[in-house]
């Protein structure tokens, strides 16, 4: 009997302590599986590790992009994206103008001066900002641009700029010429404004308006149309079916949605900001203005010994910052040797037997234009296509050339494109065979500047997944991605299209391609580091610089 009862109580703890292991294994693995589905880990900007519940990454409701259907990667990925843009501009309620950021007090300082420096040191700029009453300010979170430069030998770079959160930011250049260089810096838009920016992004994206024209016979109707629409009236849904990216129109009154005939920008919203929010985007006060030195602005640099510039030039990895420089005003790229494209016959000869496909916006069909008018043998062919939207091609018979320009797919501020000439870049890519005669290059940016980040992020993910289906199926596809670049502002066009919204876009290209297995055109350095003032459509020589670029990946020196 007593046996028995040992037995059982033996069994009994057996069993327990089975019970204890076993809750043990499913909690470890539940709280594994929330951390792997909900908790992705990021660095904020202060370089510490913080979790997507700490920031609180949020996405925009605009068009139900919130409630997208995302894999637990891509929903990493976006969480990631948006944590790396969550700009930290406090919010300290309704701020005067006066007491809002003013360039012309504010000055900056070299903080490591010394006699001279060489070739590849670091030079450290500290920039303190105040208000029009001379008070410095408390916070950060304005948006400042910075380069290193000299005028006599037209050379130039940008700096890597740190906000401290109190009014203090940090810029760090890395010194890549000898000679005397300049510092200078700029404030683009005050932290004041910055905050009204973030409020139309989510608040007005569709503070650009879009239209088609529909037509059957005699009968004619325009309606508006985006990415959504508001309202409960009935709506043509034009959502490609490949890649479920949507745009809808309003429903003409008497015609059928299959009646489109062309699609156009419509126009800029107006009245936009009060008169107090009005006042942090005056030219000539607080757009693109000089921050001036308190003290020298300029430090002499010394060439480098011959061993050291090779350790130099050894040290410079995949991160490196900047990623090229001008000197003699052509650009310099750190990581690669670019080769110089000044006769039309090294063109020709790179671009023998080669199709290529530039896909994107008016950025790119700069790259379409140059070619055509610097290269003879490459003759337009007259599609009969609008101006300056396409699509554009060329030819050169004689040495098999075929150069083409489309632009992508809606959302576009083009005056007129036909809507059967509306294609999306993923569904081209998806039509081209590849090998080591086709080359791509792709601009896709400017027109989402006033769109939830989220909107971006979506287009740049389909176009993705076509880039890597590509080289897949054809490894030996060259694939050229161009950035954005900085243009000029002024009060109206910084609600639309400011450096600020495209910073934000160029970031998010960068990271999403990283990895792929394509070239980058840093048009955003190449812009910000010119002497040039800075355009939408930057100037010939940037251009011929970026082609230069473009086409050392495509025919690259040989090693």
């Amino acid at each position: 009997m007593w046996t028995n009862f040992f037995k059982l109580r033996l069994f009994c703890c057996l069993l327990a302590v089975l019970m204890v292991v076993v809750l043990v294994i499913n909690v470890t693995q539940v709280e594994y599986l929330d951390h792997e589905t909900v908790s992705a880990t990021f660095i904020d900007s202060s370089g510490q590790f913080v979790s997507s519940q700490v920031t609180g990454i949020s996405r925009n409701p605009y068009c139900g992009y919130d409630q997208q259907t995302l894999s637990s990667q891509e929903r990493m990925e976006e969480d990631s994206l948006l944590a790396a843009l969550h700009r930290q501009v406090p919010d300290v309620g309704p701020v005067p103008f006066v007491k809002s950021t003013d360039p012309s007090s504010s000055y900056f300082v070299i903080l490591n001066s010394a006699a001279f420096f060489k070739v590849g040191s670091q030079l450290e700029v500290l920039v303190h900002v105040q208000d029009f009453q001379r008070k410095p300010k408390k916070y950060g979170g304005d948006y400042l641009q910075a380069r290193i430069h000299s005028p006599k030998l037209q050379a130039g770079a940008v700096g890597r700029v740190v906000d401290y959160q109190n009014g203090f930011y940090k810029v760090f250049f890395t010194l890549l010429w000898p000679g005397k260089v300049k510092v200078s810096v700029s404030l683009v838009h005050p932290s004041e404004g910055i905050r009204v920016l973030q409020r139309l992004q989510e608040d007005k994206p569709d503070r650009v308006y879009f239209k088609s024209l529909f037509r059957s016979g005699r009968i004619s109707e325009t309606t508006e149309c985006n990415v959504c629409l508001p309202g409960n009236l009935p709506l043509c849904n034009f959502t490609d079916l490949y890649t479920g990216e949507p745009w809808f129109c309003f429903k003409p009154k008497k015609l059928p949605c299959s009646s489109r005939i062309t699609h156009f920008k419509g126009g800029y919203l107006k009245g936009l900001l009060t008169a107090a929010e009005s006042a942090f985007f005056q030219s000539g006060v607080n757009i693109k203005m000089p921050v001036n030195s308190s003290g020298p602005d300029w430090v002499t640099v010394i060439p480098r010994r011959i061993k050291e510039t090779n350790s130099l030039e050894l040290s410079q990895g995949s991160g490196t910052f900047p990623s090229g420089y001008y000197y003699k005003d052509q650009w310099r790229p750190r990581k690669f040797k670019m080769r110089q494209f000044n006769d039309p016959d090294n063109i020709t000869e790179c671009l023998q037997r080669k199709v290529v496909h530039l896909f994107g916006d008016s950025t790119i069909r700069q790259w379409f234009e140059y070619l055509t008018a610097f290269v003879p043998d490459l003759v337009e062919f007259n599609l009969g296509s609008p101006k300056n939207v396409g699509p554009f091609l060329a030819v050169d018979q004689k040495h098999n050339i075929l150069l083409k320009y489309r632009c992508h797919g809606p959302p576009i501020r083009f005056t007129t494109v036909f809507s059967n000439e509306l294609h999306y870049v993923a569904n081209e890519l998806n039509g081209i065979v590849g090998g080591k005669n086709t080359v791509v290059a792709i601009a896709v940016w400017s027109h989402f500047s006033t769109f939830p980040l989220e909107v971006y992020i979506r287009r740049l993910r389909n176009i993705r997944r076509a880039v890597v289906r590509l080289l897949d199926r054809s490894p030996k596809t060259v694939v050229v991605i161009r950035t954005a670049n900085a243009q000029e502002l002024g009060p109206e066009v910084s609600l639309f299209n400011s450096d600020w919204y495209n910073f934000q876009l160029d970031t998010i290209l960068r990271r999403m391609f990283s990895g792929v297995g394509v070239y980058l055109v840093d048009a955003w350095e190449m812009t910000l580091a010119h002497y040039l003032p800075h355009k939408l459509h930057p100037d010939e020589v940037i251009v011929k610089n970026q082609l230069d670029m473009f086409l050392s990946f495509v025919c690259p020196l040989e090693t």
